[in-house]
């Protein structure tokens, strides 16, 4: 199925211009949220990634409608990788259900990674100056250790919806979203750890 998304800012724009694109693309389903700045809320965008199925393909008129940052539009289409979801954007070159496409997503990937790990270097180096002062950093987590354990479970398992999972915890959807990419990616930073130590155990010499 071909499934649309339009976002409009807040602020009296119109969401005829890409609705009617959308359409003539033969979108057969189209989610709209009216919201500006990266941290609005986008309950449509919810709803559209609750339904998506294996198979379906997202478009939009223009990348920057989907993401709010670079990092949340890299985020967004590796979630579609991984549900087998295609992604199309009408006004730049970008199809994943093509090979020329699947390169694109694979090198915003990539810049996304490089992205992170530069922001992670810098705030390491900023927390350990901080704690070389005798000050610690960064805000109190809303959820638990065990509560974040819990809300991956769920959200793998698919047996609950993302604004179910959030008020069962008494936390918002973003909350939500945040702590299973936290986790994921502190998985890989452990798979990453595993993976470096066997390769250099590979290599010390045979005594």
């Amino acid at each position: 199925m071909l499934i649309g998304y339009a976002r409009v800012s807040t602020f009296g724009q119109n969401e005829d211009l890409q609705i009617n694109a959308l359409e003539k693309e033969g979108c057969e389903r189209i989610y709209v949220d009216h919201s500006s700045g990266a941290k609005a809320s986008r309950p449509q965008l919810d709803r559209m990634l609750e339904a998506l199925r294996e198979g379906d393909t997202v478009m939009v008129w223009k990348l920057d409608r989907l993401g709010c940052s670079f990092r949340n539009l890299v985020d967004l289409m590796e979630l579609f990788h991984k549900q087998k979801v295609g992604f199309r954007s009408l006004t730049e070159p970008i199809d994943t259900t093509t090979p020329s496409g699947v390169l694109v997503f694979n090198i915003f990937s990539a810049l996304a990674q490089f992205e992170y790990d530069l922001t992670r270097e810098r705030t390491i180096a900023g927390l350990k100056a901080a704690r070389a002062h005798g000050r610690k950093g960064g805000r109190p987590y809303k959820l638990s250790c065990q509560d974040i354990a819990v809300v991956c479970r769920l959200y793998d398992s698919k047996t609950m919806t993302v604004k179910e999972i959030a008020d069962k915890f008494g936390v918002s959807r973003s909350t939500v979203y945040k702590a299973v990419e936290r986790a994921k990616r502190k998985e890989q930073l452990q798979t990453d750890a595993r993976t470096n130590q066997a390769s250099e155990s590979k290599d010390l010499p045979l005594s």
